[in-house]
């Protein structure tokens, strides 16, 4: 045994990964399907929101600048075209693709349009699935049956924003919907066997690690499919950043976040894809908290909180 050397499994316990990940990555689970990379292509389709436009309320989420500075995308599949040539410079090697349907609510529109949309990217070379970010208040029956059907014929994914299931903080941020609602539209799409993706913000004003942790186990009660757990970020433009301005609230430390995302992982299902421990913030906009621009050193960060404390996803799970 003198010449033994530990493999991958002897020095990580957690059987969904390969690598020193200790949580199931977005990453590890399209190479297992599909043999290799998979690339998402995110989108601006051009839709509205209920929260925007009146029909739930106005301005939007206090933190999202999509309701700030949105133009008119162009053509569909000639942005789809350009993201996918930026990728092809990046990663010679990419051939396979989800188009991510991100800005705003992308359900929220009359049923005739969202299939022109959806199957126009479908029929591209290479698309093998389609993710689409909305809201649990803007699944109407007949789209939701629309999506069962798509389910059937591609690897489709919803995407949810959750965020927090306090209901109070939902309205301090003008969520525009309640925790109530949220489980109503998610079970509109689970009993559909729709796979689901569900948005967490870590950070939110007047919220503790202890409210924190408590929409991670409501989260896992759910089962979901997938989870993107997300860093509050503060850009210029929004409600929120005036909010920061006037000393209203501050933002996480990254020590206080990483250690707070390593017990939000410990509390998930296994089985529950991660796709995103931390978020994109653009330089440009991103007024704090700044450290959050290091996106691989929080990454590593949370590993190494994990190794130490011989943690991974789903070890407090009590499902």
């Amino acid at each position: 045994m003198a010449n033994y050397k530990p493999t991958q499994r002897d020095l990580n316990p957690f059987p969904y990964s390969d690598s020193n990940k200790r949580y199931y990555t977005w990453d590890y689970y399209l190479r297992q399907k599909y043999g290799g990379k998979v690339f998402k292509v995110g989108l601006d389709a051009g839709f509205s929101c209920p929260n925007i436009d009146g029909a739930r309320g106005r301005g939007g989420c206090t933190y999202c600048s999509y309701a700030f500075r949105r133009q008119s995308p162009e053509d569909l599949l000639i942005q789809y075209r350009q993201v996918q040539e930026t990728l092809h410079h990046k990663w010679p090697e990419a051939v396979r693709y989800i188009p991510y349907f991100q800005a705003n609510t992308n359900t929220y529109a009359p049923l005739p349009e969202l299939k022109a949309k959806y199957e126009a990217v479908l029929s591209e070379p290479g698309v093998v699935g389609l993710a689409i970010a909305t809201r649990a208040d803007a699944l109407p029956e007949d789209v939701c049956d629309y999506l069962e059907e798509l389910s059937h014929r591609t690897d489709l994914m919803v995407e949810l924003g959750l965020q927090t299931i306090h209901d109070p903080t939902a309205r301090h941020i003008n969520r525009g919907h309640t925790t109530a609602e949220f489980y109503e539209g998610y079970e509109k799409l689970r009993k559909r066997g729709i796979p689901v993706c569900i948005h967490l913000i870590d950070g939110l004003p007047g919220e503790d690690r202890g409210m924190m942790l408590e929409t991670a186990r409501a989260v896992a009660a759910l089962q979901p499919f997938s989870v993107k757990i997300h860093l509050l970020h503060v850009l210029k433009g929004t409600p929120i950043a005036e909010e920061y301005r006037l000393g209203g609230f501050q933002t996480m430390e990254m020590e206080e976040y990483c250690e707070t995302v390593a017990d939000q992982l410990e509390l998930l299902p296994p089985e529950t894809v991660i796709q995103r421990v931390t978020g994109d913030g653009l330089k440009e906009e991103l007024i704090a908290p700044l450290w959050s621009l290091k996106k691989f050193v929080v990454m590593n960060t949370i590993d190494k909180e994990l190794y130490r404390r011989n943690s991974w996803q789903g070890k407090k799970w009590e499902g």
